[in-house]
C-alpha cells in the first residue's frame, strides 16, 4: 500500500523496537538515511538498529553507532527499490517482513506491507530529513553528518540533475543544525586511497568506446582488486568517470563479483534514460543512474548489456 510521509510518521510513532535495513554494498545515502533514522527514533525513546548484508565501507565509518539490545517487532527499508537489494542474508530473513518502505527511486517494487516513495527527492536521506522534522525530533549535529552525508553522496555533491531548490534548502539547514559539510565532502569527493588510485588507473587503461563513441564501457575485474589491494567498497567513484568524456551520452562500469557474475553501473545524460535500460534486464534505478546485474561469462554479460544499450542510443 502506497501511503503518504504524515502517514509514515503516525506508523513511527506508534510503533517500537525498530529494525532498519539498508541495501547491500552500502553507499552513503543508505547509510546516512538508516543511521539518521535510527537516532532520531532513539531521540523519541524508541529502540532501534541498523542492519546490513555487510560491514560498513572504511570512509563511512564515522556514520557508526551502538547496536542495542531489544526484541525485533518493527522493520523499516530504507532506500531500497526491491527485496534483492537487500543483499541475500538479508533478504533471506526479511523478503516477507518489511512493515515500512522509505525510498526515492521511481522504480521501486513496493514490497513492504507500507511504501512511502517520492522520486522527486534527490536522495532517500531527503525524504528522512522532512519524515524526523513530521516526528517532532529536533536534529542534532550526529544526525545532520548522517543526512547531508546521504544527500551529498546521491547527488554527486550537488551536480547531478535530481538536485532541485529543495535539495539545497534542506542540505541548508542540516548545515544550520550542525553537519561538517566541508569535512564531508573532503572526505566523500576529495579523498583517494592509493588502492583506489590503482584501481582507477586500471580501469581507465582499459576503457572501450562504442556506437561512434557515445558509449564508454569500463570493465572491473577480480584481477585488478587483486593487483591494486582494492575492493568493492571502492568501486563506487569510477560509476561516473566514463559519463564525463565528451560526447559519452551512456557510460558503464561493469563489475566482476565474486560468483564470476558481473554487476553494471550505468549513467546516462539526457536524453538516455538509464533505468529504462536497466529496467530491461532486471534493474532499476533513477533516469541518469540506475544499475542491473548481468548473468554468464564477461563475454556474455557485456555482448547483452551492449545490445540493450544500442536500442537506446
Amino acid at each position: 500500500m502506497l501511503i503518504d510521509l504524515g502517514s509514515a510518521a503516525s506508523f513511527l510513532k506508534e510503533k517500537d523496537n525498530f529494525t532498519i535495513i539498508t541495501h547491500a554494498h552500502p553507499d552513503g545515502d543508505t547509510l546516512g538515511s538508516g543511521i539518521g533514522l535510527c537516532l532520531a527514533l532513539r531521540a523519541l525513546g524508541k529502540k532501534a538498529n541498523v542492519i546490513n548484508n555487510e560491514e560498513i565501507p572504511p570512509k563511512f565509518r564515522y556514520l557508526e553507532i551502538e547496536p542495542q539490545e531489544f526484541e525485533e517487532q518493527t522493520v523499516v527499508a530504507v532506500d531500497i527499490a526491491d527485496v534483492t537489494l537487500m543483499g541475500n542474508s538479508v533478504k533471506e530473513i526479511y523478503e516477507t517482513k518489511v512493515d515500512l518502505s522509505l525510498d526515492h527511486h521511481g522504480s521501486n517494487r513496493l514490497f513492504a506491507k507500507l511504501n512511502y516513495v517520492d522520486s522527486s527527492a534527490a536522495a532517500a536521506a531527503q525524504i528522512i530529513y522532512e519524515l524526523v522534522e513530521l516526528l517532532g525530533v529536533r536534529i542534532t549535529p550526529q544526525m545532520a553528518d548522517c543526512l547531508y552525508t546521504g544527500i551529498s553522496t546521491d547527488t554527486g555533491c550537488f551536480r547531478y540533475a535530481n538536485v532541485t531548490p529543495a535539495t539545497h534548502r534542506v542540505a541548508a539547514k542540516l548545515m544550520e543544525y550542525g553537519a561538517d559539510a566541508a569535512a564531508i565532502n573532503v572526505k566523500m569527493f576529495e579523498t583517494k586511497t592509493r588502492t583506489y588510485a590503482t584501481l582507477e588507473r586500471l580501469a581507465l587503461d582499459g576503457m572501450q568506446f562504442f556506437y561512434d563513441g557515445r558509449c564508454a564501457l569500463i570493465t572491473i575485474t577480480r584481477d585488478m582488486f587483486a593487483e591494486s589491494g582494492s575492493d568493492e567498497n571502492e568501486c563506487d567513484g569510477i560509476a561516473a568517470i566514463s559519463r564525463q568524456i565528451e560526447g559519452v551520452l551512456v557510460g558503464v562500469t561493469m563489475r566482476e563479483r565474486r560468483d564470476g557474475t558481473y554487476k553494471a553501473s550505468v549513467r546516462t545524460h539526457n536524453p538516455v534514460d538509464a533505468s529504462a535500460i536497466c529496467a530491461r534486464l532486471g534493474g532499476g534505478g533513477h533516469p541518469n543512474a540506475a544499475g542491473c546485474q548481468l548473468p554468464g561469462t564477461r563475454e556474455e554479460a557485456t555482448k547483452l548489456l551492449l545490445d540493450t544499450i544500442g536500442e537506446f542510443i
